[in-house]
């Protein structure tokens, strides 16, 4: 699934492996889904280093963001209504614009729906294990102003940034950032949060749109 959100392209796919973490073997509690980020040396600049090539740990950025996607798609799945398997979700980011994380979670849903559906065709699927869509957008105020979905430009310039993360009924899932410059007002944070569900509830559209249903 290559997810796009605009100059941001990320590609993203779902591996079915046949085993559980090994906290989980002969507890028979079901499945498992982790995720793994990852942006590629190209995706924007300087080039960075590929990861494991400096000879160093995963950087600190990207394991926060692979482990944000876990936490959202986790809550999409019924974990228990999966046979022990792990679910491997990889999101590479081929070019980067701003808000690779939330475009990361976007494609991943739509991953992880066809991965499912193929699990369900192999009769591997005691029941549907899947709650809902889930989405995800990036907001924040920039120049004082309430903006939706910040590029690279904006972001590096923004009073306030944010990725939220809703389930498809609008409620909230995540709510990830922080004041860059100054505090922000609740109302403000109000205002954020009404323009994120809104966009969410578009995305889940979109997403609906690319999987016919």
């Amino acid at each position: 699934m290559l997810a796009e959100c605009g100059k941001t392209k990320v590609l993203c796919t779902v591996s079915v492996q046949d085993q559980v973490p090994p906290w989980m073997y002969n507890r028979h509690a079901g499945g498992w889904l982790t995720a793994e980020y990852a942006m590629l040396p190209g995706a924007g600049q300087p080039r960075k280093p590929r990861d494991g090539r400096t000879g160093r740990p995963l950087d600190g950025r990207s394991f926060e963001i692979q482990r944000l996607i876990g936490r959202a798609l986790r809550c999409a799945v019924d974990l228990a209504a999966l046979p022990e398997v792990t679910l491997w979700v990889d999101c590479d980011v081929l070019e980067a614009d701003g808000g690779t994380r939330t475009t990361s979670i976007n494609g991943a849903l739509v991953a992880i729906y066809d991965a499912l559906l193929w699990m369900e065709e192999q009769k591997q699927l005691p029941k549907w294990p899947l709650r809902g869509l889930v989405s995800a957008v990036s907001v924040g105020i920039v120049g004082g102003v309430p903006m939706l979905d910040l590029d690279y430009e904006e972001d590096s310039t923004a009073e306030v940034d944010l990725s939220v993360v809703c389930a498809a009924d609008g409620r909230l899932i995540e709510v990830q950032g922080a004041a860059e410059k100054r505090p922000f007002a609740m109302e403000q944070f109000q205002t954020m949060l009404g323009l994120a569900q809104g966009a969410c509830a578009r995305i889940v559209e979109l997403q609906q749109q690319a999987l016919g249903i």
